[in-house]
């Protein structure tokens, strides 16, 4: 839960996203909006004046709402869901190779795969079998991205090709770590701006699986709808807080150097791919919320109302970590938690963090299971989350609310090329 800004799910296009008379409106030309006989609506959203219409029962095409219509790319340089917006919602799955499937196994399995993402990304239903769930909806920015775990290596007979980078992540006295949900040979995100989209995808990806592998965990979460804000703002987690103000940004001259592999890298497989480290942290909201909001403000480090740091400002403003108060005190108290992981704090170490919250119900002594499902991607965890984390685990004021329960660290390859599939270069390199 590092103080880095998390990039926004957005109601606008972006480089990332078809316009409304590109090849976007192609690919989601199969979707049709079902009508009532005689029925016609509009409706307006204050944020991205989002327009949707109930058609007349013909089979003309009717245009969808711009939430619908928002379509990221397959093909390209990264994979889609590392730099895109923030969605609505999401699915973490990790799987496991069957016994007696290898390379050759993998290598078609992550053909079906990307193969099926390409589809379902473009709003198309997937090549065999669809479920027809998300029939009448678009792409909703939908992104399916793909990673390899360290025990996949092995299971390939691809030992030599493990990267370093990839080597389990040190234990940090914090965790209390779920092993049956943590890890796994293969790791998928999806995500959505539309529940039934998402939901669409993890079911065609689970299909996709057949006998070559079977899943090991996985894991639903959710962020706030892009129009449900007045403007576009920092996501707030479900403590309430507005969560991640220092995120790195794709403008940043030493974006890329932070968060993706480079084009010469080592494993030249990995070549601008980047490292996810994903983690199911639980938040102890009923310990949380007996606290004051100003007790709250002085462990993170930062205003809950609008996320300014405590020693003044906007949220954008610089915090100023020696400015004290009358009494000689820290403003921003030096155990706060956006104090501690500030990247100038540890040696510039930065990660990209994009997460979604939880929320599986409630344990039967009453608390609620919920919490964030932390993902975080840079080119190196040794030298991104790993010194952040060490760091927390030293004395952050907020590991007292909050627990890790569950931990994965995957290799996420670079995007793919047209008429290829992701991985392909280590598969059949």
């Amino acid at each position: 839960m590092a103080d880095q800004s998390i990039p926004e799910a957005r109601t606008h296009r972006t480089a990332a996203v078809e316009t409304e008379a590109g090849p976007a409106d192609e690919g989601i030309s199969r979707r049709r909006l079902l009508g009532t006989a005689g029925a016609t609506g509009l409706v307006l959203g204050t944020a991205g004046a989002a327009l949707g219409y109930a058609a007349a029962p013909t089979e003309a095409a009717a245009p969808l709402t711009s939430l619908g219509a928002d379509r990221a790319m397959f093909h390209g340089k990264h994979q889609p869901g590392i730099t895109d917006g923030l969605q609505a919602r999401g699915h973490l799955v990790a799987f496991d190779l069957a016994a007696g499937a290898g390379r050759k196994e993998a290598a078609a399995l992550l053909r079906r795969w990307s193969e099926t993402a390409r589809r379902l990304m473009a709003g198309d239903p997937s090549a065999h079998d669809d479920t027809d769930v998300a029939r009448d909806a678009g792409p909703s920015s939908l992104t399916i991205t793909f990673g390899f775990g360290h025990s996949f290596f092995g299971r390939t007979g691809l030992e030599k090709q493990r990267p370093t980078a990839l080597d389990p992540l040190p234990e940090f006295s914090s965790d209390h770590l779920d092993k049956k949900r943590s890890n796994g040979d293969l790791w998928v995100q999806i995500g959505a701006n539309d529940a039934l989209v998402a939901f669409h995808a993890l079911r065609a990806i689970q299909k996709d699986a057949g006998s070559a592998a079977r899943v090991r965990w996985q894991m639903n979460g959710f962020n706030r709808s892009p129009g449900a804000t007045a403007h576009p703002m920092t996501a707030r987690n479900l403590m309430g807080q507005i969560d991640g103000t220092r995120n790195p940004k794709p403008s940043e001259a030493d974006f890329d150097q932070r968060i993706f592999v480079p084009e010469k890298g080592e494993p030249a497989w990995m070549a601008n791919g980047s490292y996810a480290v994903v983690r199911r942290i639980r938040m102890l909201l009923d310990d949380w919320e007996k606290l004051s909001v100003k007790a709250q403000e002085d462990v993170i480090g930062r205003r809950k109302s609008d996320g300014a740091a405590l020693s003044g400002g906007t949220e954008t403003t610089a915090m100023d970590l020696e400015k004290t108060d009358a009494k000689g005190n820290l403003v921003v108290p030096i155990n706060a938690h956006a104090r501690i992981t500030r990247p100038d704090q540890n040696g510039g170490a930065a990660m990209l963090r994009r997460p979604f919250s939880f929320h599986d119900g409630i344990d039967p002594d009453g608390v609620p299971d919920a919490g964030l499902l932390f993902i975080c991607w840079q080119a190196d965890p040794l030298r991104g989350f790993v010194p952040v984390q060490r760091k927390l685990d030293r004395g952050d004021a907020l590991s007292p609310f909050i627990r890790h329960e569950s931990s994965g660290l995957f290799a996420v390859p670079g995007g793919a090329a047209e008429g290829e599939y992701v991985g392909q270069e280590l598969l059949e390199g």
